[in-house]
């Protein structure tokens, strides 16, 4: 028996959430049914393709490499059915968007429900992580396009400036900084503060501003998440350095004020994609929309 697109897609599956059942439930489809689809492949290429530890199930040397290839041939089928329906005159396919959480929650939302005003056909699912594994899902093709703190370093990669994302100092609206024009890490080495958690760009941008004039931050905290960090500060607990982007709606109502730091510090966002990856309708949608938005946020950030 041939292999066929409906099998390699329940590898890939299996593979990214380790699991038959997560699996099954992406697919919609039961379990046995996966495990049909499993038994015909290895049949038909004489040799395992998943070898299974406790729950988990793990593609062996011959899955790895059918991986591969499935990854490659199953896009170019995506870009031939996108295609045909724009020949019909009509944009439809599936995107697979990476990016960090600042982005996911603050500046996406906005361009993809303008995405989905102009190209209802167009699926978009978005996945979330740091950076550097990000990067490295586009690379592998399990991702089409990113959004993601550069610099990032890449052969593979086709690299787009997409936002300068400027850091600020966050204290409650009544904070004694509050009036503040700006503040210097020397300052507020002196408050306590609130962090993101090691392994972080915002984290490790900080740690370097510091460092700079050889001080350490006055952590009493550290957290994975912006949502929490702010109404932590809110109550009082301390500060905080984040993205400015995140915050304006708290600043807007006066629960918290932001404090541009001295000297500034910014993150710098980029689009990646894979350079040999075609473009198809769906993709060049998904790219369309992120375009004006990167334009508006370059020319509003600093430089």
């Amino acid at each position: 028996m041939a292999l066929t697109p409906a099998h390699l897609r329940t590898l890939v599956e299996i593979t990214r959430h380790g699991s038959f059942s997560r699996a099954a439930e992406s697919l919609h489809l039961s379990q046995p049914a996966l495990s049909h689809h499993i038994r015909l492949l290895e049949e038909d290429l004489g040799t395992p393709v998943l070898e299974r530890v406790g729950k988990r199930a793990f593609p062996t040397q011959a899955g790895r490499i059918l991986l591969d290839h499935a990854a490659r041939a199953l896009a170019q089928l995506e870009a031939a059915r996108t295609a045909i329906h724009g020949l019909r005159g009509r944009v439809t396919g599936a995107v697979r968007l990476g990016t960090g959480a600042t982005a996911s929650i603050y500046m996406l939302p906005p361009m993809l429900r303008r995405l989905q005003r102009r190209y209802p056909g167009v699926e978009v699912t978005v996945v979330t992580g740091n950076s550097i594994d990000i990067g490295a899902a586009v690379v592998a093709n399990r991702l089409d396009v990113a959004v993601v703190t550069l610099p990032m370093a890449s052969r593979d990669l086709t690299i787009t400036p997409f936002c300068v994302d400027p850091l600020v100092a966050i204290a409650p609206a009544r904070s004694p900084l509050a009036g503040r024009r700006a503040v210097t890490a020397r300052e507020l080495a002196r408050e306590k503060l609130i962090v993101y958690e090691r392994g972080g760009t915002i984290r490790r941008i900080v740690e370097e501003w510091f460092r700079r004039v050889d001080l350490a931050p006055r952590v009493v905290m550290e957290l994975g998440n912006a949502e929490a960090i702010k109404r932590l500060v809110a109550a009082g607990l301390g500060l905080a350095v984040t993205s400015a982007v995140s915050v304006e709606d708290e600043v807007r109502r006066r629960q918290l004020v932001a404090i541009p730091l001295r000297p500034a510090l910014h993150r710098k966002l980029g689009i990646i994609r894979r350079r040999d990856k075609p473009i198809g309708p769906a993709l060049q949608a998904v790219l369309g929309v992120l375009a004006p938005a990167r334009r508006q946020r370059l020319d509003a950030g600093p430089t």
